[in-house]
């Protein structure tokens, strides 16, 4: 069997953890993986059968986004990247991957190059594939041509394929990169990468019980919880005007992320809301949102995947801390095609957004046909690609085709 490894970083959110680890499940049958992981570990993330787990550790940013936080033990950002390389170079030299995957990288975590690109070398010495596993959209830069002409000159330079994680025909790659056609190895499309229901285990809580009463259920959710406290809070108010204009239970995760400070606080006030029921995390928030009328989230990629495949009524609020477009961009398409609904900064008061619960609670969202199929189609890209030598591997994207759901 093949070897696979792995490089997640996250450092805002869980939504890059999640998205790999889905991918990674998806390669089980056909890779023997090791996935390493450079952020923060999540309690109770579901973890495939037989996949090894490598923490590095931990690097998150701050608030500001300007730096990157140390761990426990380390006086500087240099000793930080000096261990973590030598940990994964030592675990490439074990491991003897066939595969090198990273996520993000190098359209994204350039910050993080003292290390990958060693690590990068250290497998192409060895003659081992490297991959780039990319979302759908790419954070736009102040210096936007410089970005991508770096962007170029790496992806030229060390990297056998581009995996990009989305449908082409609803939002193609040029939305936020410009220079596509001037990367010089292959590119696909895999389709949107989804979580799977089938190995989440749905966990007893209040939310279970209140679901089955007839109560339209409202699902509130923000992702990893470091961010997005303002819609929490505002919604939390919101359930005092709404229990007097519908009948309705609201279902809160604030995420395993969420300062103790924050998440204490919403707790205390669901003790006085009896339409409120406020909880940290969830492994398996896409079964929660099948049983709810109305879902209100931060618009990350997965979560705003699973409403399209739960095919929920959802209100969502794109983060744009840092400047940050990437949720703006995919959140708005989706809105123009009357799919979701757009919470804006001018609609986050308690009262306006109560009854803009209200109004579309009538409301029914429009279908979407879009390619869900990216695990198992980045499978059958992967399994082709360590096939076959590397300057006869596969079909042009144009030529791919993958079946709809």
């Amino acid at each position: 069997m093949k070897r696979l490894l792995f490089y997640c970083q996250h450092i805002l959110g869980i939504g890059h953890l999640i998205r790999s680890m889905e991918i990674v499940k998806g390669l089980t049958k056909d890779f023997q993986i090791c996935f390493i992981n450079g952020g923060e570990a999540v309690n109770n993330l579901p973890i495939p059968k037989g996949v090894e787990v490598i923490q590095l550790p931990p690097l998150k940013t701050d608030k500001e986004f300007s730096e990157l936080q140390l761990p426990p033990g380390f006086d500087s950002l240099e000793t930080v990247f000096d261990s973590r390389r030598q940990q994964m170079l030592t675990i490439l030299e074990r491991f003897q991957p066939d595969v090198l995957m990273i996520e993000l990288f190098p359209f994204g975590r350039r910050r993080f190059s003292p290390e990958l690109i060693p690590l990068i070398e250290a497998a192409r010495d060895r003659g081992t594939k490297i991959v780039s596993s990319l979302r759908d959209i790419v954070v736009t830069k102040q210096d936007q041509a410089r970005h991508e002409a770096k962007v170029c000159k790496l992806i030229n330079q060390y990297f056998d394929l581009l995996l990009i994680h989305g449908d082409s025909q609803f939002m193609p790659l040029e939305r936020s990169f410009s220079r596509i056609a001037d990367l010089n190895c292959p590119v696909h499309y895999t389709g949107y990468v989804v979580q799977s229901e089938s190995s989440q285990s749905f966990r007893r809580s209040k939310y279970r019980t209140v679901h089955q009463s007839p109560l339209p259920t409202i699902l509130t959710s923000v992702g990893g919880g470091r961010f997005g406290h303002e819609l929490l809070d505002c919604v939390a108010q919101a359930s005092i005007y709404l229990e007097g204009l519908i009948p309705h239970h609201i279902q809160m995760f604030t995420g395993p992320f969420s300062p103790n400070t924050i998440h204490d606080y919403f707790q205390s006030f669901a003790t006085l809301r009896p339409n409120l029921t406020v909880e940290r995390y969830t492994p398996n928030l896409m079964a929660h949102m099948r049983q709810a009328d109305l879902s209100i989230n931060m618009g990350g990629y997965n979560t705003t995947l699973n409403v399209l495949k739960t095919r929920v009524r959802c209100m969502l609020l794109p983060f744009t801390g840092n400047g940050d477009q990437e949720q703006t961009i995919r959140a708005e398409r989706l809105e123009e095609m009357g799919i979701v609904s757009v919470i804006r900064a001018n609609d986050l008061h308690p009262q306006r957004l109560a009854q803009r619960i209200v109004n579309y609670l009538r409301t029914q969202p429009s279908s979407i046909q879009l390619d869900l199929n990216g695990v198992a189609q980045t499978a059958q890209i992967l399994r082709d690609f360590t096939a076959t030598p590397i300057a006869s591997v596969m079909a042009p994207t144009s030529e791919l085709t993958v079946p709809k759901i």
